[in-house]
């Protein structure tokens, strides 16, 4: 198997979770969190909608610096509701196919390197990258995800099997 069939298929199966998961995510609480140290959730429902988008930039691009001293930081979009989130999933998955589509196994050898203020903390072959800072991401804040919605009084939905909320999947 060729890793882009192998990670356009562990993308595939993240996608309706994911999905379930944001179409959750209740409005009018986007600086709600569990603790003083935790990110608020808007932030976090933000970041799990638009990390497919690090499969596309590893593909496309050859760096990114999470603080570039030249230009402003990055600052993430700020999504109202559960429908812009799931927008923004959709968007963000839609790109991942096309760059994973588009892209060679040769290309997914080649170095990526991940930056914080011009100085390299992370440089790896970009497979390593889809797979870590992307797919493994991606379930990790979800999970995080289902803790505030847990957390919200929002009923959890299934991801990988049955919640207290969702017995069948």
């Amino acid at each position: 198997m060729k890793l882009t069939d192998l990670f356009l298929s562990e993308l595939e199966a993240e996608v309706p979770a994911t999905r379930r998961v944001l179409e959750r995510v209740p409005e009018g609480r986007p600086d709600w969190k569990p603790h003083p140290k935790s990110m608020p959730l808007g932030y976090l429902a933000t970041l799990v909608a638009t990390l497919p988008s690090w499969i596309t930039m590893t593909i496309k691009q050859d760096e990114l610096d999470l603080n570039p001293p030249v230009r402003p930081k990055p600052i993430p979009p700020t999504m109202a509701t559960a429908r812009e989130l799931v927008q923004a999933f959709d968007g963000a998955v839609n790109g991942a196919r096309e760059a994973l589509g588009s892209t060679s196994e040769e290309h997914l050898l080649t170095t990526w390197r991940l930056l914080v203020a011009g100085r390299v903390v992370s440089e790896q072959p970009r497979y390593v990258v889809i797979r870590d800072a992307a797919l493994n991401h991606l379930a990790h804040h979800r999970g995080q995800l289902t803790v505030y919605l847990r957390l919200n009084d929002v009923p959890v939905p299934s991801i990988y099997g049955p919640t207290a909320d969702e017995q069948q999947f």
